[in-house]
């Protein structure tokens, strides 16, 4: 389940999930004002690629272009809490902490 921040809007997904399906995860406002999946126009999409680099999900290379983040990635896999600004660990995981709490106390 992605964690989205009460930031985002409608189209901050579909613009992530574009990017993601780049070979190099390169998108430009142009474009994504044009893709079939975008159903906003040029000055929103560039008000939301800005507001996602803000935040980490994109970078900001210039004239219009952004690139996926790592976060952004783990955004959209459920990974990445975008309200917090941090990455999240399955409930099923152990963090390292209580893995050596364990071994230490024998369990």
């Amino acid at each position: 389940m992605r964690r989205s921040g009460s930031w985002q809007s409608a189209p901050d997904d579909r613009i992530l999930e574009i990017a993601a399906e780049d070979e190099d995860g390169i998108v430009k406002v142009g474009n994504l004002a044009k893709h079939d999946y975008v159903h906003v126009g040029q000055s929103q999409v560039s008000r939301r690629c800005s507001k996602l680099a803000d935040h980490e999900l994109l970078r900001n290379v210039g004239d219009g272009v952004y690139i996926i983040t790592d976060e952004g990635r783990a955004y959209l896999e459920g990974e990445y809490d975008a309200s917090s600004g941090q990455f999240v660990r399955d409930a099923g995981e152990d963090s390292s902490d209580e893995q050596a709490e364990r071994s230490t106390n024998g369990a």
